[in-house]
């Protein structure tokens, strides 16, 4: 447990840095902290001595203590070495290698530093992911949403970076309570020529997998969704199986009965990207299930895994370390004091041909 001190400092320092709090403020007397608290007054002043301390507020005689806007300035207020916050809900998993890398070559080439930061796709850790960038001082920020799909606590962290006109741009997903710029995979077209691609080889009866607390998987149902009416091919919703960042430890036991149930009803399943389309192919080996002659299946992103995984999964492209070096530019040019960036960018996915999409026999 957090001394009660450090309670305090955390409270007042995250009030300060999501606007709740603004430079010039006077935050509540020493008696009101210390009845909000239950705490002694030694253990407020101790809090506001550490707060003074690091910049955050400002100690009148006789008249109160106020949020300094000192805080504002610390570590990145020097001109000649910016420093470009990056907040990814991953950074050694998947694509994010890629994503991070493009960012990095792009800064470096701008002589801009690079502070890293990652959520584990949780808001409690993006909170204090945009606590850290915002007491740093960095001179932009490039973040990919957590939980996208979802009410996001944190909206008003974002909208500090927005009063403090430190630029910032999303990558992959977005917020949509917010008018933010972001590049974006077209992930409704992903899934779109997913389906297409099994509708061409024969198949009428296809499942979806998808992850449904991200933006991702809301957009790559609506292409799978898309698909089937321009075919006239029912949708049914027990053909499709979601989950979420809770559930996915779940997901081989989740994977397992539903592809057990649907063994003799689905011929090809779409995938959310290519880590469910490995582990789909994995549970398939368990059950006995042929790839592709009982079961098609497409993955999304064109991941290294895909790449790498002993089977060469069919699947869909992921521009990855173009759009890492998209960000970092846009950020830059932001910086530069360059005028009509692009608020919005999609990326036009491509199918990559591998050997999990079998072609049926037309009855």
């Amino acid at each position: 447990m957090k001394p009660k001190y450090k309670v305090i400092i955390n409270d007042i320092k995250s009030k300060i840095l999501s606007g709740v709090y603004r430079a010039g403020d006077q935050i509540p007397t020493e008696s009101a902290i210390q009845e909000e608290y239950k705490v002694s007054r030694h253990t407020v002043r101790k809090a506001i001595l550490e707060l003074s301390n690091e910049g955050f507020l400002r100690s009148e005689k006789g008249s109160g203590t106020y949020v300094s806007n000192q805080y504002q300035s610390k570590a990145g207020g020097n001109s000649n070495n910016k420093i470009i916050g990056v907040i990814t809900t991953y950074i050694s998993d998947y694509i994010f290698p890629s994503i991070i890398r493009g960012i990095e070559g792009r800064l470096n080439e701008a002589n801009y530093s690079l502070l890293l930061a990652s959520t584990n796709n949780d808001v409690e850790q993006e909170k204090k992911a945009l606590e850290m960038m915002l007491s740093f001082g960095v001179d932009g920020l490039i973040v990919e949403p957590t939980k996208s799909n979802l009410y996001n606590p944190n909206i008003a962290y974002y909208l500090s970076f927005k009063e403090q006109d430190i630029p910032f741009i999303m990558i992959n997903a977005y917020y949509e309570e917010l008018d933010v710029p972001f590049l974006c995979l077209d992930d409704v077209q992903s899934s779109y020529l997913a389906t297409k691609e099994l509708i061409s080889k024969g198949h009428t009866q296809i499942g979806l997998i998808s992850k449904m607390d991200d933006l991702q998987g809301k957009y790559r149902m609506k292409g799978y969704i898309k698909a089937l009416g321009e075919a006239k091919l029912r949708f049914y919703p027990e053909h499709v199986l979601s989950y979420n960042i809770e559930t996915k430890l779940d997901l081989y036991t989740d994977l397992k009965k539903f592809l057990n149930e649907k063994r003799d009803v689905l011929t090809a399943i779409v995938c959310y990207n290519d880590e469910v389309g490995l582990e789909v192919a994995n549970v398939c080996r368990q059950l006995n299930i042929s790839i592709p002659d009982k079961l098609s299946i497409i993955g999304q992103d064109n991941s290294y895994i895909a790449k790498n995984a002993n089977i060469k999964l069919t699947t869909l492209t992921h521009p990855q370390e173009q759009m890492g070096h998209d960000a970092a530019d846009w950020v830059i040019k932001k910086l530069q004091g360059k005028k009509d960036l692009p608020n919005e960018t999609y990326y036009q996915p491509v199918l990559v041909e591998g050997e999990t999409v079998k072609e049926l026999e037309i009855q």
